[in-house]
C-alpha cells in the first residue's frame, strides 16, 4: 500500500460549533446552517421521542431501585438520551453495538430484557444476555475496552464479507485510555467498518473535560488516525441520528470507520455513589437541564403539529407499563448456582479449574443449607 492510495485520502477537523438540525429552543436550525442536511422525517423523529420519553422513565426507575438498595450500582444516562437513543435508533438489527457501562437505556431499547440487562448490576451475573441474540456485547466496566473489541468484531465480519455495522460507546474520560488510541490506530488502518460515538458529558466521574485534554475537540483527533470526524450536538437527537446512519451506511459498504463526538452533559451523579456537588455547581446542571433532549424535540414536534394529548398519553401509558415491568422483574428473586462460576471461562476445561470446582461442590454438600437447596 503506497501513501497515494484513495484509503489515505485526507481528512478535514470537524467544524468548532456543533453540529445541529434542531436548536435548543425547539426550532429548526436554518437551511446554511445544516451543511447540506436534511431533517429526518416526522415519523423517525416521532419515534426518536418516544424511545426518549420512555427510556428516561425507565431509567429513572432504576435509580429509584437503587437508592432502595436493590441494585447495588448504577450509572444513569439522564440528559444523555439523544446521543443513546440517537445512535441505536440509526442501527440496523443486524448491526453490532458495543456499550459501556453507562448505555443501558441503549443496550435495553435494543431488545435486551430487563432482568437479564440488570442482572449484572444487582451482582447475579456479569452479562446477564445473549450478546449473539441481541447482536449486542456485554456492558464493560474497563475504559475503553469495548473500542478494541468493537474494532476487532468488525474487523472480522469485514474480512467474512459480512456488510454490517459495529457502533461503540466510548466516554469522554475513556478517551484517555491507551486501548482508544489502538482502537482508534486499527480501525483506521484495516478500516474497520466502526462507528465511535463519544458521549462528551464533560466529567470523567470528577474530572472535567478541561483537565483531561488541550485538544480543541475531542473529535480533532480523527484526522491523526487518517478517520472522518464529526463534532454533534449530543442533546439533538435529530442530529445524532443523522450523522450516525450516515456513518453506519459508509461503514457498511466499505468506507471505513467515524468518529463522532456528541456534546452532552450528565445530569445525574456518576453512579449512586458519587457525590457531584464536590465538583460542580447547581448553575451548571440547570444550565443544562434547560437543554433537555427531550423537551426540545418535544418542542419541534408540537410546532409541526406532529404531537397531540392522544400521541403523549400512550407513551405515557407505555412509560409506566415499561417501569412497571421493570418493578415485577427485580423483584424476582434469582436462582443462583455458585457452580456456575466455573462455566464460559474456558473452551476446554483447566485441571486446576475442575480441582477448584470439585472443592466449591464438596463445601456446599457439606454446608448446612446443603438440603435446602437441593429442594
Amino acid at each position: 500500500m503506497s501513501l497515494t492510495d484513495e484509503s489515505r485520502a485526507p481528512v478535514e477537523l470537524p467544524d468548532p460549533e456543533p453540529f445541529s438540525l434542531i436548536s435548543a429552543s425547539g426550532k429548526a436550525v436554518p437551511a446554511k446552517a445544516r451543511r447540506g442536511y436534511n431533517l429526518p422525517d416526522l415519523d423517525i423523529l416521532q419515534k426518536l421521542y418516544r424511545r426518549m420519553v420512555v427510556a428516561r422513565r425507565w431509567d429513572t426507575q432504576v435509580t429509584a431501585l437503587t437508592r432502595q438498595g436493590r441494585l447495588s450500582t448504577y450509572p444513569s444516562a439522564r440528559g444523555q438520551e439523544a446521543s443513546e437513543i440517537g445512535t441505536v435508533t440509526a442501527m440496523r438489527e443486524t448491526d453490532w453495538l458495543f456499550p459501556t457501562y453507562r448505555d443501558s437505556i441503549a443496550v435495553w431499547t435494543r431488545g435486551v430484557p430487563t432482568a437479564e440487562l440488570l442482572s449484572g448490576f444487582r451482582g447475579d451475573w456479569h452479562c446477564g444476555w445473549d450478546p449473539k441474540m441481541h447482536r449486542t456485547a456485554p456492558q464493560t466496566t474497563p475504559l475503553a475496552t469495548q473500542a478494541l473489541h468493537a474494532v476487532g468484531f468488525g474487523t472480522a465480519a469485514k474480512l467474512s464479507k459480512d456488510p454490517i455495522a459495529v457502533a461503540t460507546f466510548i466516554g469522554d474520560g475513556a478517551t484517555s485510555e491507551g486501548d482508544t488510541h489502538e482502537a482508534f490506530n486499527f480501525a483506521g488502518v484495516w478500516q474497520s467498518p466502526t462507528v465511535f460515538v463519544i458521549q462528551n458529558n464533560q466529567f470523567a466521574i470528577s474530572v472535567p473535560i478541561a483537565k483531561q485534554t488541550r485538544a480543541r475537540l475531542l473529535a480533532d483527533r480523527a484526522v491523526g488516525y487518517g478517520i472522518p470526524g464529526y463534532f454533534v450536538d449530543g442533546n439533538d437527537a435529530a442530529a445524532v441520528y443523522t450523522i450516525v446512519s450516515e456513518a453506519l451506511d459508509r461503514a457498511r459498504t466499505g468506507g471505513g470507520p467515524t468518529i463522532i463526538e456528541c456534546l452532552t452533559y450528565r445530569i445525574e451523579p456518576h453512579t449512586n455513589s458519587d457525590d457531584p456537588s464536590r465538583y460542580r455547581g447547581s448553575a451548571d446542571v440547570e444550565a443544562w437541564k434547560a437543554k433537555d433532549p427531550i423537551e426540545r424535540l418535544e418542542r419541534y414536534l408540537d410546532s409541526k403539529g406532529a404531537i397531540d394529548e392522544a400521541l403523549k398519553e400512550s407513551i405515557a401509558i407505555e412509560s409506566e407499563e415499561a417501569a412497571t415491568a421493570m418493578r415485577e422483574a427485580m423483584n424476582a428473586e434469582p436462582a443462583l448456582d455458585p457452580m456456575e462460576l466455573f462455566e464460559h471461562v474456558y473452551s476446554s476445561r483447566r485441571p486446576a479449574l475442575l480441582e477448584q470446582r470439585d472443592a466449591l461442590a464438596a463445601e456446599l454438600a457439606d454446608s448446612p443449607n446443603a438440603e435446602e437447596a437441593s429442594e
